[in-house]
């Protein structure tokens, strides 16, 4: 009896890492793995309100010494468990399987393949029946001994995971696969004998670990341990919002949250609920509510809740006040200990009726928000567990470059790529045939190239309405502008790509920068390059696409703009010809014109209450002289960068870059070109190049290079835009900028007495 209470342990359970999902892989501590005499492969059996096999693997480095069992979100549901739960775990002998019988683990879902395919797939796994697996595509396991991975040995059986329920398999217990094992997949789904919910579990979300622990203490807790609540005295909560931009997981969360407490969904989706007939919507809505009761622990998900619960003030029609009253009395009506919890989702928090944001009804608001680098690497493991990836894709390379990116995002990323993979692959195919060959799926591969590719194509869905330009300037695209180059560095991409080193120091990054000097010396192109450079999402505007002739409109577009940057931090707002949208204000009496509204508008945008978090707003002007002064003082456009002429090195540099895919005679002389083009601006030394080749093929339409003369004559043809007066102007107004900026008169430029005598008649 003692011998075999040595072969039984509790653990309390934890969750597994992502890269883990699927792989029935189980990470136990050292002592254990002594004291049950197991070896990394070993079977043992998670006794939890069900059992499940996995086989036995040593703890992550940072679980060293923690009584704590990791397991994935398949078998937590396959134990009927989740994670903080206390489990039996006992070491068992497997036995080879005969026959396994294999159909789809969720409906709606057809699938036609050989059970070799599903053999090489599941080779050596443990199994038993009423089990949901998951295929996996070819993937490293660099966390995994090379004699466990020998029995996790998965060639690619679909370019996406697939989940299987265990129908059947024979002899009872647990068993593995073999080569002797006979496989049958069955085409649509069937309810197992033995029923587990794992549709959507924890390990389907990445980049969300706070939000999980936040969601799993106000809902997972009351419903599995409604004691607690009841001991302490005090109702628990009743309701969760979550809110967040479309894509970010809201949803999915709801249903992960549900599997694992081990709760029934009901799902509300806004619009479904709405009925023609009077009372009807009222009645379908209770009658959720009334369902869920009956089968409670129960979760109800309202999706888009702004479409059933808009602010009563703001709605003309009565059936949609009588449901918004409906939902406020059905969720007050919730009795304390009935065990029942309702989350919403919505990107819209504030169309929703505010009697429905307090304690009591949504004792919560959880935002979730636009993944971090960290969060998109997890969610891009997710997508691409079962998918056969090349050698070459590096998912932390992809996570930095795919920023602005939700959830939604990147799985649309992740398909393209398939896309792109199966493209190259139709050559092979014989589409009379209706199968393919095992031979040529197995060549099938997911390359660095593929993802490549589908950025092209997949854009951040939260910039879908700016007009976004991927910005392919490069620095060394950029001529004679170092010490603009140098400035712009440190200013915008140092804290863009590491901010912890700025929040080391205690100094804040920049929060604008103005680039003024003559036309054509390259303001837009040196904007273009920092976006490229610092790897940040890139909004360019003009002020005319600001500007609107009704009242409020310009305002609103600015704060949207702003908003939309914030969601798709890092970012760059460019804002072109700034002199026009933010003039210098009290010039005019009466009411503000809505140049004035503009200014104030941005002045808030950029120093106001909602801190500007890794977004960068650039402006560019020729005319800095009639820019607000207010904008130009520092925590607003902190840097006044000036970008001059080029020297004459700067000149042949430019020059260089122009000439770059332009076949040159030998006679060609840059740097004696550049001698000759004096104050000539980086727009006038490409028109020079532009023209020197129009000469060429004016003098013979077969000309296959150009030649010293041409450029002669091209200068001759052309003239510099800046003039000694207009260098001199600026040099002197560069100095004059920042005193201006200082010596902000407290009502605009408005002498005293001006405000007297305004009336007909003289009245004040």
């Amino acid at each position: 009896m003692a011998d075999e209470e040595a072969q039984i342990r509790k653990l309390q359970v934890a969750n597994a890492r992502p890269e883990d999902s699927g792989r029935g892989l189980a990470h136990i501590p050292r002592a254990l793995m002594a004291a049950l005499g197991l070896t990394e492969g070993d079977v043992i059996e998670i006794v939890g309100k069900r059992s499940t096999p996995a086989r036995a693997v040593l703890p992550y480095p940072e679980d060293e010494g923690l009584e704590i069992l990791r397991i994935d979100g398949l078998q937590r549901a396959n134990a009927g468990i989740g994670a903080g739960d206390y489990v039996e775990v006992r070491r068992v002998q497997s036995k080879p399987a005969t026959r396994v019988v294999f159909a789809p683990a969720q409906q709606n879902l057809r699938l036609q393949g050989s059970g070799e395919a599903l053999k090489r797939s599941f080779f050596g796994r443990p199994l038993a029946q009423g089990d949901v697996v998951a295929t996996a595509g070819q993937q490293r396991m660099d966390n995994v001994p090379p004699h466990v991975a020998q029995h996790l040995r998965a060639p690619a059986y679909a370019l996406q995971e697939i989940r299987l329920a265990v129908i059947q398999a024979s002899p009872k217990g647990i068993v593995h696969i073999d080569e002797n094992t006979e496989i049958e997949l069955r085409p649509e789904y069937e309810e197992a004998k033995e029923s587990r919910r794992a549709d959507v579990t924890y390990d389907d979300i990445g980049g969300m670990a706070s939000t999980i622990d936040q969601l799993r203490e106000m809902v997972e807790l009351p419903l599995r341990y409604p004691e607690l609540f009841q001991r302490l005295g005090v109702d628990p909560p009743k309701g969760v919002l979550l809110h967040g931009p479309p894509g970010t997981g809201k949803t999915r969360l709801a249903r992960a949250v549900a599997n694992e407490s081990d709760a029934t969904f009901h799902l509300i989706n806004g619009p479904e609920i709405m009925g023609s007939a009077y009372g009807e919507s009222e009645g379908r809505l209770r009658q959720v509510f009334e369902e869920a009761a009956k089968s409670a622990p129960s979760i109800v998900f309202i999706d888009e809740i702004d479409s059933i619960a808009p602010k009563r003030g703001q709605v003309s029609g009565e059936a949609e006040k009588r449901l918004v009253a409906q939902l406020l009395t059905l969720m007050d009506g919730l009795e304390a200990r009935a065990n029942i919890v309702v989350i919403a989702a919505t990107n819209r928090p504030d169309a929703i009726d505010e009697a429905l944001r307090r304690p009591g009804r949504f004792d919560r608001e959880i935002i979730i928000g636009v993944p971090d680098e960290r969060g998109r690497r997890e969610i891009l493991g997710i997508h691409t567990r079962g998918m056969p990836l090349g050698d070459r894709v590096d998912l932390g390379e992809l996570a930095r470059t795919t920023y602005g990116f939700v959830g939604a995002d990147l799985a649309a990323l992740t398909r393209e790529a398939a896309i792109e993979a199966v493209r190259r692959l139709m050559p092979r195919l014989n589409l009379e045939d209706h199968t393919i060959p095992p031979e040529v799926l197995d060549t099938l591969s997911v390359t660095r190239e593929d993802f490549l590719e589908a950025l092209k194509r997949v854009q951040p869905s939260a910039m879908r309405e700016v007009m976004v330009e991927a910005p392919r300037v490069r620095w060394e695209d950029v001529g004679g502008l170092d010490d603009a180059q140098m400035r712009l560095k440190e200013g915008v991409e140092l804290p863009l790509k590491d901010p912890d080193a700025f929040r080391r120091l205690g100094i804040r990054p920049a929060k604008g920068f103005l680039l003024y000097g003559p036309p054509g010396t390259g303001k837009t192109l040196l904007a273009k390059a920092v976006a490229r450079e610092a790897e940040a999402n890139f909004i360019a505007t003009k002020s005319s696409d600001l500007l609107s002739k009704w009242y409020g409109e310009s305002e609103q577009q600015i704060a949207r703009l702003f908003a939309r940057a914030r969601q798709v931090a890092p970012c760059v707002i460019f804002i072109d010809e700034l002199d026009s949208l933010v003039p210098a204000r009290g010039g005019g009496l009466g009411e503000p014109q809505a140049t004035e509204r503009v200014v104030n508008t941005i002045l808030s945008e950029m120093d106001g209450l909602e801190e500007l978090q890794s977004v960068v707003v650039i402006g560019a002007t020729n005319r800095p002289n009639l820019i607000d002064p207010a904008l130009l003082r520092p925590g607003r456009f902190d840097e006044l960068i000036y970008v001059g002429v080029p020297d004459k090195a700067g000149r042949e540099r430019i020059l260089r870059i122009q000439t770059g895919k332009m076949p040159l005679a030998d006679d060609v002389d840059l740097a004696a070109i550049a001698e000759q083009a004096e104050r000539y601006t980086g727009a006038d030394l490409e028109d020079v190049v532009r023209r020197a080749g129009l000469v060429a093929l004016r003098k013979s339409l077969g000309a296959k290079t150009v030649t010293m003369q041409d450029f002669t004559e091209a200068l001759a043809d052309s003239r510099a835009t800046v003039t000694t007066e207009m260098e001199s102007e600026y040099e002197a107004m560069s100095g004059r900028l920042k005193q201006q900026a200082s010596a902000i008169q407290p009502i605009g430029f408005i002498a005293p007495g001006m405000l007297r005598g305004r009336g007909p008649k003289g009245e004040d």
